[in-house]
């Protein structure tokens, strides 16, 4: 195990990052895991709003697999970390959030018994009646999240289009695509019309996918979800 005890935050914060910026990303995951959870956690939060993008999904990829290995050893411990996410999202806590959605998706597709807790929080921020995220670009976290859950329990969330279905008349480019992807892998028949619309809209958004940054067109995601649903 990782001697973190003589490790002082700054240092052991280097060295998060250094793994994170590593070209083998599961071997990164491999070591940070065998760190302290609670050590290492902190420093994961902070690189949650990193402002290089690559620096910053990788953290959210990392955050998922360490939360869901505390969790398998002490459930009660993961429950804090999920809260502390939720706090982050209040307006109450004084910030804005970011990165908490995504963390929270991926922690969920990677730990089953946190995901049946916590999913329909999860898709509570997406509800106008429920804790309705305002900004675009948390949006876009919430909806990346919801679609990484989809894509390992969609079960969990397979009542939620007609809650989605209002993004896909999003003024934001980037909103509308996550959530035509997020409709197409829960494979819902209701949102076909504006799927179809949505195979016009040229706008080119990036997308976080198997570690990896990628282009993709709104139109090609619309596309994608149609292919997906019920012929």
């Amino acid at each position: 195990m990782p001697e973190t005890q003589k490790l002082t935050y700054r240092s052991l914060k280097q060295r998060v990052l250094r793994l994170l910026k590593s070209a083998d990303l599961d071997l990164s995951i491999e070591e940070l895991c065998r760190f302290p959870a609670r050590q290492v956690i902190n420093p994961l939060f902070s690189f949650l709003y990193n402002s290089d993008e690559q620096v910053r999904w990788r953290a959210v990829t990392v955050f998922g697999a360490v939360v869901a290995k505390l969790a398998d050893r002490n459930m009660e411990s993961g429950r804090i970390i999920m809260r502390r996410l939720m706090w982050n999202l209040n307006d109450e806590s004084g910030g804005i959030g970011w990165g908490s959605p995504e963390a929270m998706g991926e922690t969920l597709a990677r730990h089953e018994g946190l995901a049946k807790e916590y999913a329909g929080i999860l898709l509570s921020y997406a509800r106008q009646d429920g804790n309705y995220l305002e900004h675009e670009v948390l949006q876009r976290g919430l909806l990346w999240g919801i679609g990484r859950l989809s894509q390992v329990r969609p079960d969990l969330i397979k009542d939620a289009v007609p809650y989605l279905i209002p993004y896909l008349k999003s003024g934001d480019a980037t909103v509308r695509g996550l959530t035509a992807q997020v409709i197409g892998l829960l494979g819902s028949e209701k949102a076909r019309p504006e799927l179809e619309h949505l195979t016009k809209d040229e706008a080119e958004i990036q997308l976080y996918s198997a570690h990896k940054l990628l282009s993709k067109q709104v139109r090609e995601l619309a596309q994608e979800a149609l292919k997906r649903l019920p012929s």
